[in-house]
């Protein structure tokens, strides 16, 4: 069986940058010239050029097409990257544990940042993460029911959920960070292993597709001394680019 229409065209966008075809710091074509290019919908297009952003090979794009970057690992430490990613690219080996993975109704503050209705139906996945069998970060993560939908096929504890939407095509093109500092909470102390009101970095992480539709808001807990963040900004870069440095 062959892969995917927009894992092909992904598969083709990432060998014309390392070819140079596409070179750093050039706009890449537009998703309309891509489509006459290779006779698809816009669809395929968008999904395999979201999957470059992941990884760190395009940056930016909001109305305009990407700027193509290079010297980026493919499991680019990224604001979308997954913690699978960051562990391997670190030489570390990451585990997962399932609390939860449950279909069920938004309350009001979840309908909020997902942009939903009170009472719509979401997915909300829990997991325990680890870093080289040591306890690293609570993973809280909930999804509108259009991705939600597609991730009751996964099994959560096979690995990286952000690999998973990816090779489903799901559409993730931003993310935005919100960091801060709590007292660890019965959860943390059941699954973390942490003391009860001990000081954990929270991060509450919405992420959008290319049309600024949430798909996602997800609340990590990182226990102290497994993980910190590291923030990049560049003036001439699309944005800011965030980064997990594990510890």
């Amino acid at each position: 069986m062959s892969a995917p229409i927009h894992q092909r065209l992904a598969d083709e966008f990432r060998a014309r940058i390392a070819t140079g075809q596409w070179p750093e710091g050039v706009r890449a074509p537009s998703e309309s010239a891509l489509c006459d290019e290779f006779g698809v919908s816009r669809g395929p297009v968008r999904q395999a050029l979201a999957t470059l952003r992941v990884e760190g090979l395009l940056v930016g794009g909001q109305g305009r097409p990407p700027l193509v970057r290079t010297g980026v690992p493919l499991h680019a430490a990224s604001a979308l990257g997954s913690l699978t990613a960051w562990a391997a690219d670190a030489g570390r080996t990451a585990g997962q544990r399932t609390i939860l993975q449950s279909r069920h109704d938004a309350d009001a503050e979840l309908a909020r940042r997902l942009g939903v209705a009170a009472g719509d139906p979401v997915l909300t996945i829990v997991r325990a993460r680890y870093l080289d069998d040591e306890p690293a970060v609570l993973e809280r993560m909930s999804f509108i029911w259009d991705v939600g939908r597609t991730l009751m096929e996964f099994d959560p504890d096979s690995g990286s959920i952000n690999r998973f939407m990816l090779d489903r095509g799901i559409d993730l093109y931003s993310s935005n960070h919100e960091v801060d500092a709590v007292a660890a909470a019965d959860d943390d102390v059941q699954y973390l292993g942490m003391a009860p009101g001990a000081p954990m970095l929270r991060v509450r992480r919405t992420t959008e597709d290319s049309t600024g539709r949430v798909i996602e808001f997800a609340e990590d807990r990182y226990v102290p001394g497994q993980c910190a963040i590291s923030i990049t900004n560049r003036l001439t870069a699309a944005g800011g680019r965030s980064h997990i440095r594990l510890a």
